[in-house]
């Protein structure tokens, strides 16, 4: 599971983006437990320091828990999980109007652009 970091943004970062996509699209159910720390870092390629940062950044925005002696896991608070969805949406909305108007179009012409190319109307 070696995972390819981009240069711009923190590794601790990216490895927090992909374990919240993990559990929005449900790879990892509420409830789950997380790999330990030390497995997690030797499987994506990182040091263990990075990972025990990534573990108290989950548990701090209540997206994990640990529980003395077993271990992390995803927070089994539905609420919290669909909060973080919105989040997301709400986080890659924005990046995308901003990067849509940074290059001259507009909301309105994105918008018949994505409605003539079809696609899930979840």
């Amino acid at each position: 599971m070696s995972m390819k970091f981009l240069p711009d943004k923190p590794i601790y970062q990216q490895l927090i983006d992909h374990i919240i996509g993990d559990i929005i699209r449900g790879a990892l159910a509420a409830g789950e437990k997380l790999p330990s720390v030390r497995e997690y870092a030797v499987a994506v390629g990182v040091n263990a320091n990075t990972m025990q940062r990534v573990y108290k950044e989950l548990e701090q925005m209540e997206i994990t828990e640990t529980r003395r002696g077993q271990g992390s896991f995803v927070t089994e608070n539905k609420e919290r999980i669909e909060e973080l969805r919105e989040e997301m949406k709400e986080q890659l909305v924005q990046s995308f109007i901003q990067n849509v108007e940074a290059l001259g179009f507009t909301t309105n012409e994105m918008v018949n652009y994505l409605s003539k190319r079809g696609g899930n109307d979840d």
